[in-house]
């Protein structure tokens, strides 16, 4: 009943990414590099939604005290290990994120605004200031991320990371990725590679991992069920939001070369 509530609310939004007119755009290696340039954020800030969902679900600090409920923290714990530690397509451990830097590295993505605003966070400089190095439509997007990290109750999390972040990829993206793979041999293959494991693990195994997780946090509360239905909705128009400064980007570009 509860998962029916969310879907029905975040119907038409998600409607809207999957016939976004962005996919269409993207023609050249061009294109592919200034999707990654700003989704690379995205990739980011889901694996800081994950951890804070670890953080608040398990017991990450000492002396270790039970949290929760058993089921559920199997199921978040279950979830990291699969985005923190998948397989390389030559078997080496590596977490999504970094798998996706590599990605844009073998297409020649710029990976600078990323990799220096990880430095940054290292260094203690405040995520307020290394978000104002970001894209303004992915800045925009990862701050709403955080804020939820920092305001939302825990069910409202989880309902985003399940149904605002996962299975959102349409056919027609990732055969247009598999199109240029065989235009460009071997300068695609990560990022194609990644698409498969996201599709595969993200999008199945995990999904289904994280609506039993919503389920055990939301229970039969009503109220719950509509604070994530409503939370998941913003989400997703968020999302939208960042899908459409990436077209107007790979437009710009187009028109200046």
């Amino acid at each position: 009943m509860g998962q029916d509530l969310i879907r029905a609310a975040i119907a038409p939004v998600r409607e809207q990414i999957i016939q976004h007119p962005l996919y269409n755009e993207m023609q050249r290696m061009e294109d592919i590099r200034s999707f990654m340039q700003y989704h690379v954020f995205a990739v980011w800030d889901f694996m800081s939604l994950l951890k804070s969902l670890q953080r608040n679900l398990t017991c990450t600090t000492l002396p270790w005290v039970p949290v929760g409920s058993a089921a559920t923290r199997f199921l978040i714990n279950e979830i990291v290990t699969g985005e923190e530690s998948d397989i390389d397509p030559d078997g080496k451990r590596v977490s999504h994120f970094e798998l996706y830097l590599d990605a844009m590295k073998q297409v020649g993505a710029d990976t600078s605004v990323m990799e220096t605003a990880l430095q940054s966070q290292q260094k203690g400089i405040a995520l307020a200031d290394i978000f104002k190095t970001f894209p303004p439509a992915a800045k925009d997007f990862v701050q709403h991320t955080f804020d939820l990290i920092e305001k939302a109750p825990i069910h409202v999390q989880a309902a985003v990371f399940t149904f605002g972040r996962e299975d959102l990829i349409p056919d027609m993206f990732v055969a247009l990725v598999n199109d240029l793979d065989k235009q460009f041999p071997g300068q695609i293959s990560l990022f194609k590679y990644y698409l498969e494991r996201h599709i595969e693990v993200d999008g199945d195994h995990h999904s289904h991992l994280g609506m039993e997780m919503v389920q055990e946090l939301c229970g039969n509360d009503v109220h719950k069920w509509e604070e994530a239905a409503s939370a998941c909705r913003e989400a997703l128009e968020q999302r939208n939001a960042l899908w459409t400064g990436i077209l107007e980007e790979i437009r710009a570009t187009a028109t200046i070369s």
